[in-house]
């Protein structure tokens, strides 16, 4: 079983950045492809990056070239770095595997980006 936090949100003005963490406890993180997703209100959760074992990322559209998913296996941790942030990224930024697991969702990081 593996537990994820999510860190690093907060509130932001448009064109800010914001870089945010998940931490991985437990077993079964190593190998797995992660991805960050986003849940903004009223809306449904979408993914935003996803990065392999090995470092090989894909990004949805609406982040391309604005954000950069990283990961440190050695610290079983995630990284978002997010820059030219706008206000429609507003929402609760989660990581799981990919596809996701339903009993792996943590808590979530708020990010609020103001204009």
């Amino acid at each position: 079983q593996v537990q994820l936090v999510e860190s690093g949100g907060g509130l932001v003005q448009a064109g800010g950045s914001l870089r945010l963490s998940c931490s991985a406890s437990g077993t079964g993180f190593g190998a797995n492809l992660m991805g960050w997703y986003r849940q903004a209100p009223g809306k449904q959760r979408e993914l935003v990056a996803r990065i392999s074992f090995d470092g090989m990322t894909i990004y949805a559209d609406f982040v391309k070239g604005r954000f950069t998913i990283s990961r440190d296996n050695a610290k079983n941790t995630v990284y978002l770095q997010m820059n030219s942030l706008k206000p429609e990224d507003t929402a609760v930024y989660y990581c799981n595997r990919v596809p996701f697991l339903i009993g792996y969702w943590g808590q979530g990081t708020q990010v609020t980006v103001s204009s």
